[in-house]
């Protein structure tokens, strides 16, 4: 998980309002940022969505829909500005300027809250208001073709080893490309989900708006669902 030390109020303010958009690249960056974001605990609990727009104001630029935050997350009720930090970390205020909530990213991972309670932000997906967990996604999985076929049965425990991280276990008719892989542990984050052998091979997926998942479009090889059975 990634935890880095909070910065006072007054840093993140000077933060945000010295990091104006002025080159092409940071152009860029703004517009694959914008969009709607699911911002959600990492426990379950129930999260809200934020606008992350383009257009300038004052500190960054705007976010609209806070006020569907005032129920799951009372802090974000009052967002209104979004903005990269010079440490490239991302931080959201209200229209003061007063901090709300930062968020740091390591390559391949989602954004998370710098403090308090972890707190991902996301690319929102229909329907959903919340990330899985451990518990949530515990029991009976089946990975298969897209046309259905099956390729291997397994099951995702709440158990976990000596590292604390949870237990999987694939059926025994598994097809070679995932028995060859050797799964025996699991983890999420965010949305995603991998599946991890003892050897140090893995099988990442993707959650897709009807709870079920996909391989993850960096892994190669042929395309697979992981659905419950």
């Amino acid at each position: 998980m990634i935890r880095v030390l909070g910065l006072t109020a007054v840093s993140v303010a000077l933060a945000l309002a010295a990091h104006q958009p002025a080159r092409a690249a940071d152009d860029e960056l703004v517009q694959a940022q914008a969009g709607i974001w699911l911002v959600a605990p990492e426990n379950g609990g129930k999260g809200c969505r934020l606008t992350f727009g383009t257009n300038t104001v004052s500190g960054g630029y705007e976010i609209t829909g806070a006020d569907s935050c005032a129920a799951a997350l009372p802090a974000l009720a009052k967002a209104s500005v979004w903005n990269f930090t010079d440490d490239g970390s991302l931080a959201i205020a209200d229209a003061q300027g007063k901090p709300l909530m930062r968020f740091q990213q390591e390559e391949g991972s989602p954004w998370e809250s710098d403090a308090g309670d972890p707190t991902w932000l996301l690319p929102a997906l229909d329907g959903v208001d919340h990330v899985p967990t451990a518990a949530s996604l515990a029991g009976a999985w089946r990975i298969q073709r897209p046309d259905g076929k099956p390729v291997c049965d397994i099951t995702l425990t709440t158990d976990k080893d000596q590292d604390g991280t949870t237990k999987m276990s694939p059926g025994g008719d598994c097809a070679g490309e995932i028995a060859d892989l050797k799964l025996s542990l699991w983890a999420t984050e965010g949305f995603g989900l991998v599946m991890l052998g003892n050897d140090g091979s893995s099988l990442s997926f993707d959650m897709k708006p009807d709870g079920s998942f996909q391989k993850s479009e960096e892994e190669e090889g042929e395309p697979l669902l992981l659905v419950r059975k």
